[in-house]
């Protein structure tokens, strides 16, 4: 056996506990009878997973619903503007087509500080008040680059041969729009939502510059931090991680069971 051929197991394996490390750190001190503090282990309870809420009257709890409605809320917006925007770019010629396809970029790639800090000094210029609202304006704002760059590679690999096949069989623009188009740009549009939500249900920095006194999630971690995370927050954290594992697992499944149908109907 040459180096590479166990070197690179090795590292892959050592790379893949790195990163699960903290994952099973959550996990397993989501289960301590902690009190105030959460970083030292105290004996094994389910008391924290069935009394979630019972913390800080319920702080925790809150604040995930406001991570919640807020991702939820953000990620309609951004993906149904994104959309467009992305078919637009692909479909149509116009003047300052190329300028606005490299403005989008701008989003992700300025500094989220940068971002974060640069729309709250708008809000404060027009004077509207940091609330949920604001949150979720600076966070459509951001996420509607992720979608449009997302949909738009979606777009660009349809082939019009199949909505000029509709437009021949008397089908008006809506029609092949709805039974074409949509159906074929559905994965891509359900891949920039899911990022969008993902992007807008774990976003610090922004958030934190544009939120006033409205607590999301992570700025609830992120000020629990300095007194010890409760292990409520684990609870929720670990509960987001096997619910987004169920649900690649349940994806995968569908996929493996849907290539052997067609397998069979082809055979």
């Amino acid at each position: 056996m040459g180096l590479g051929d166990w070197l690179l197991p090795v590292y892959v394996t050592l790379a893949f506990i790195f990163l699960l490390i903290p994952i099973a750190y959550t996990f397993v001190f989501s289960f301590n009878d902690s009190l105030k503090s959460n970083i030292s282990w105290r004996g094994f309870t389910f008391d924290k997973w069935l009394n979630v809420c019972n913390v800080e009257g319920g702080a925790v709890c809150e604040a995930f619903a406001n991570s919640i409605v807020i991702g939820l809320v953000s990620t309609v917006i951004a993906t149904t503007l994104g959309t467009m925007i992305a078919i637009a770019l692909v479909r149509y010629r116009f003047r300052a087509r190329s300028a606005t396809s490299l403005l989008l970029f701008l989003p992700m790639a300025t500094p989220e500080v940068v971002l974060g800090a640069g729309l709250a000094a708008q809000f404060l210029a027009v004077g509207v008040p940091k609330d949920m609202l604001t949150i979720i304006l600076a966070h459509t704002m951001f996420c509607i680059s992720f979608v449009v760059v997302t949909v738009k590679a979606r777009v660009a690999s349809l082939d019009p041969a199949l909505e000029e096949a509709g437009r021949d069989l008397y089908g008006s623009p809506r029609e092949v729009f709805w039974r074409i188009t949509f159906p074929l740009l559905t994965p891509g549009i359900m891949a920039a939502a899911l990022l969008s939500f993902a992007l807008s249900f774990d976003d610090f920095i922004i958030t934190n510059f544009n939120s006033g006194s409205v607590t999301t999630f992570p700025k609830y971690i992120y000020i629990s931090a300095s007194r010890g995370i409760p292990a409520e927050a684990n609870v929720i954290a670990s509960a987001v991680f096997i619910v987004a594992l169920a649900l690649v697992v349940v994806a995968q499944i569908s996929r493996a069971a849907r290539a052997k149908r067609l397998a069979a109907q082809m055979g």
